[in-house]
This record gives C-alpha cells, structure tokens and sequence, in this order.
C-alpha cells in the first residue's frame, strides 16, 4: 500500500490547486483522477481547428486569478471590451456599461441613467458583506427604483453568477462578483484547457503523483481517523490527509457512515446551477459590432470569445451562447432559444458555421450561497480527522473557479495548520516530562 501525506480525490481545478499548494510545502501528493485527462468542467475540446471550453468561461480578477499568477500560470489571453447590447422586447438595444453607451441607451430614462451611474459609481467601495444574509430579490427591490435599472441589474447579476434564483441567492457574494467584472474579464488563448495543462505540469515538476483511469470506490476510516482511499481496481492508497474535490453527492457516496457527518448536510443543502450552451464556430461576422449580448428580458448571454483570445488555428471566431437554467429544462427548446438568439444577433450565421457544440445541461456548480445554507461546508470533515472538501461547491462567499481555488487552499492551509499544532504540542509534552 502506498502512503501519502496527502491524496486528493478528483483532478479539476480544485484537486489540481489543493495538490500544488500541498507539494509546494513539502508534503508527498497524489491526485487520483478517474478520467484518463485532468480538468473535469474545464477542460477544452477541439473541433475543426475550433477550442471549445464546456460551456462558458471567463476568468474574472478574483482569487483565480490572483491564485493562478502565485503558482506561476502564464494565462495567456485578452481582457474583451465590455462594449455591447441588450435583448429587451425581442430588440438589441445599446448596454449601458460605460459613459457614452449609458447616455445613448434608449432602455433608460433620465432619471433612470442618473440612478444607474450613481450605483455603478458606488459599487467600487461597497462593503458587499453587509448583504450576505439578504436575498438578491430583497436588495434588488429594496436599494432600486428604476424598473429598468432593476432588470439591468438582474442581468448583470445573472450573467456573474449563473444563478437564475433571486429569491434564494445571497444577494453579497453575487454583488462582489460584480464588483470584480468591473475590472474586466480574461478569455484564455486556445481555451481553459491550457490552463489546466499548465498547472498539472506544474504540479508534476513538483513531484506530484498522478493516478488516472481509476475510479475511488471508498474512503475506509477507522476511530475517526482517515485510513485509506480504495480504488475500483483494488489499489490502496494510505494518506494522512485526504481531499475530496468532487460534488457533494459524490463525497457523501464515498464515505461509509457519511450519514452521521456533515456531509450529510453539505450534500442535503446543495443547489446544482446548471445552463445550456450552444458554441460555434464561423468564418465570418456578419454583424461584426455585435458580439457581446445580455439577455434583459431572457435568461440568455452570448459572446464572441474570438474578440479578445485565440480560439480557432483557422481564425475563425468562435460564439458561446448561454441560456441560464432553473429548475425546469428542456433541451430541444433550449436549443432552439439560443438559436434564436444567434439569428437576432448574427442573422445568416448558419451559412458561416464551421463546427459547434451543444451542451443541453452543463453543470456550473454544484451549490452556490443562498439563503436556505444551514452552513458553509469544509474546509475539514469534523467528525473524521484528516478528511476535506474542496470544489466550487465548497464556497465560504467566492463564485465559480474562485470557490474551486479559494476551497483547495482552505484545505490544505487547514492540513499545515493541525500539522503545527501536533508539532506544538509534542514539543510541550516534551518540557513537561
């Protein structure tokens, strides 16, 4: 049986950060992947020369992005200008996003245009914690006046988030996201999957261990201490720490008595954001001033990534077109409303199409913070020592890839942090005796 100090179940960007950070300070480290790549949900694939993310994705400057230039990522891409439309009454409409757009949209009034530069003024200094315990509808509905500036908001929200659930979302981490795009986004050159390569070689110069093709059936403990992780194949891995970076329902799964622990809570309190994606690739604009598009009135986003990354080896430009998902889906009609949107629009883009892809129901994450959380999970199992959650499920108040980043280093700063502990107190065992 090999022993590790750390062995970290899954290899998406949490398990891959968690499994940097753990190598960096100086502790023997596996990740145990059942997929033959790394990645999970950010992986990229390729189709006719075109670099398909799965689903939509935007680094925003967040802890991501501050984790991913301390562990050395060279994040090669552009910030897009934030210049675009919005869908209001089945019409594109000038967004509001900047001095001259905003004075120019026809969606606002005078009044309306006042109250929304005073909020997009104020937003750079508001303390967004005050509001962690308000549902967004509240905030919405409590600080707005203007209908419209109202809707804008809900979709810049939205479009931040993913979550179509103003009712339920929390509204003060949502309102820190927006604060971040306001500094601008990154579209990664050649997808999110050269992110991913780089910090799994990253990883591997370090000395990490890697176990692909290998599906964890179990994680054997014994007198709440952690044991081993058993895989599918009959391998056993002995570690000290273990890291679960996988869904919740699957960390629940894969713990014996997990039911008398808080996984149990964590798994019963979980909301899965979910969204359809349609992605194409064309070999031309036809409308090429629109390519950044908020649906006001929809639940739907489209942007041409193209514009600020290297996504085709043929440089052709390639579309994501999101719709956001609640509770009821369905695929077909899903299709045909980001279909819809791409003939609004880029009408005649079905003559330019190279590829596409679609996603029908593409998970976003695994659980975001709402207003019906009992409690934040991780980083720690408490019941058994020596296991941890990491994801962008484990969330403490960041969003997406922020949660993934911020999760894994909450871990394994909590691994050091017990180690340090022991080490204190064996020294003060020792000056007594």
């Amino acid at each position: 049986m090999d022993k590790y100090d750390v062995a970290i179940v899954g290899g998406g960007i949490a398990g891959l950060t968690a499994a940097l950070y753990a190598v960096k300070a100086g502790k023997k480290t596996i990740v145990i992947e059942k997929l033959d790549r790394m990645g999970g949900r950010a992986m990229t694939n390729k189709k006719k020369g075109a670099y398909f993310n799965l689903g939509g994705h935007a680094l925003y400057f967040g802890d991501a992005y501050e984790t991913f230039r301390e562990l050395g990522l060279s994040l090669k891409g552009k910030k897009p200008s934030i210049a675009g439309y919005g869908i209001w009454k089945g019409k594109l409409n000038t967004m509001p996003l900047g001095v001259k757009s905003l004075f120019s949209t026809p969606l606002l009034s005078w009044k309306g245009k006042m109250e929304l530069a005073a909020w997009f003024t104020k937003l750079g200094n508001l303390d967004t914690h005050q509001y962690d315990q308000l549902s967004l509808r509240e905030w919405v509905e409590g600080n707005l006046h203007d209908p419209m500036v109202r809707n804008l908001f809900y979709a810049l929200l939205r479009t931040a988030s993913y979550v179509v659930a103003p009712d339920l979302q929390a509204a003060g981490p949502v309102l820190n996201q927006l604060k971040n795009s306001l500094k601008g986004v990154m579209y990664l050159d050649r997808g999110w999957g050269t992110l991913v390569d780089e910090l799994w070689e990253k990883a591997s110069d370090h000395g990490v261990h890697f176990l692909t093709r290998n599906k964890v059936v179990s994680i054997e403990h014994q007198n709440g201490n952690v044991q081993y992780v058993k895989c599918k194949d009959g391998t056993k891995i002995e570690a000290r720490n273990i890291v679960l970076a996988t869904p919740p329902a699957i960390a629940y799964e894969l713990v014996p008595h997990a039911e008398a622990t808080l996984l149990h809570t964590w798994k019963a309190q979980a909301i899965e954001i979910t969204a359809a994606c349609l992605d194409v690739a064309l070999r031309r604009l036809l409308k090429p001033k629109q390519q950044f598009v908020y649906g006001i009135d929809q639940t739907v986003f489209l942007t041409n990534q193209s514009r600020a990354a290297c996504l085709s080896d043929d440089g052709n430009q390639v579309i994501s077109v999101i719709k956001y998902q609640g509770k009821e889906t369905d695929a077909d009609k899903d299709l045909l409303e980001l279909q819809k949107t791409l003939d609004l629009v880029q009408p005649g883009w079905r003559n330019e199409l190279v590829t596409q892809q679609y996603l029908p129901k593409i998970t976003v994450c695994h659980d975001f913070m709402h207003t019906k959380r009992q409690v934040n999970p991780g980083p720690d199992v408490p019941e058994i020592k020596g296991l941890y959650v990491a994801g962008d499920w484990v969330t403490h108040g960041e969003l997406l890839v922020d949660a993934a980043t911020a999760s894994a280093k909450r871990a394994i700063e909590h691994i050091l942090s017990q180690e340090r502990k022991e080490r204190n107190s064996k020294n003060e065992h020792r000056d007594i005796v």
